[in-house]
């Protein structure tokens, strides 16, 4: 009996917690109810730096659940007045300098939004890693000083952009700190990083994302939220193609 009990105090210095260890499923359940919102109204910027030179965007979003996003660029004044709209999987882009709608799909989904680092393809994934991959908790560690959780995420088919991805989830309030997003041949294509969490009407949120590929020396792309709301009453007209072309 003593035998046993030396060996239980043994795994449970090694393993703290094991007996009630999280599983990747419920991890991401935990971002989702985090991170996803029945409507949202924010004011951001995106910065694109590539080779050096920088350029900036200002941008007003709107968002309802995870289905429906908008957004209206701002600055710079060439593309004051474009819009971008996402109902579920389909997205469209309104372009004022052509007066035209057009829908993204097939291999455009995988260009740069608006040239940056961020894909069409990936806002449209944001929402479903519960859906594309299969979670798995790969221990514990300390990412600049705050304890994560380590996922390995594999894509259920090939048609996921990014076969697998490595996340690391704040143990505190369930915000994927960082993201390494790789190719099916194992390299390394891009990481992605959210900090600077703020509370906001009760919820955690992460107020800066830094996006930056990895087959491109010096190609990032940082977001900034300026403001953000979640108590907002956003109209049916938003989410709809007509919205677009007003």
């Amino acid at each position: 009996m003593n035998l046993l009990r030396t060996a239980a105090l043994t795994l449970a210095l090694w393993a703290p917690g094991l007996a009630h260890a999280i599983t990747g499923d419920e991890v991401l359940a935990k971002i989702d109810k985090n991170l996803t919102y029945e409507a949202r109204e924010s004011w951001l910027s995106m910065s694109v730096t590539k080779s050096g030179r920088a350029k900036t965007y200002k941008m007003h979003s709107y968002g309802r659940g995870q289905e429906e996003m908008a957004m209206e660029y701002l600055e710079p004044a060439r593309d004051k007045g474009t819009k971008m709209l996402k109902k579920s999987d389909d997205l469209w882009m309104f372009m004022p300098s052509v007066e035209k709608t057009q829908k993204i799909s097939g291999h455009m989904l995988r260009q740069g939004l608006m040239g940056s680092d961020m894909s069409y393809e990936d806002l449209m994934e944001w929402s479903k890693w519960r859906e594309d991959y299969v979670p798995t908790v790969l221990g514990e560690e300390v990412l600049d000083g705050r304890k994560v959780y380590k996922l390995e995420l594999k894509a259920k088919d090939t048609t996921i952009s990014y076969p697998r991805r490595l996340v690391w989830v704040d143990q505190a309030n369930f915000v994927p700190s960082k993201q390494e997003l790789y190719a099916l041949s194992g390299m390394l294509l891009k990481t992605w990083t959210m900090t600077e969490v703020q509370t906001i009407e009760g919820r955690e949120f992460p107020m800066r994302m830094v996006v930056a590929d990895q087959l491109q020396k010096g190609s990032t792309t940082e977001i900034h939220f300026e403001k953000v709301t979640f108590t907002v009453a956003l109209s049916d007209e938003i989410f709809s193609t007509r919205w677009l072309e007003r």
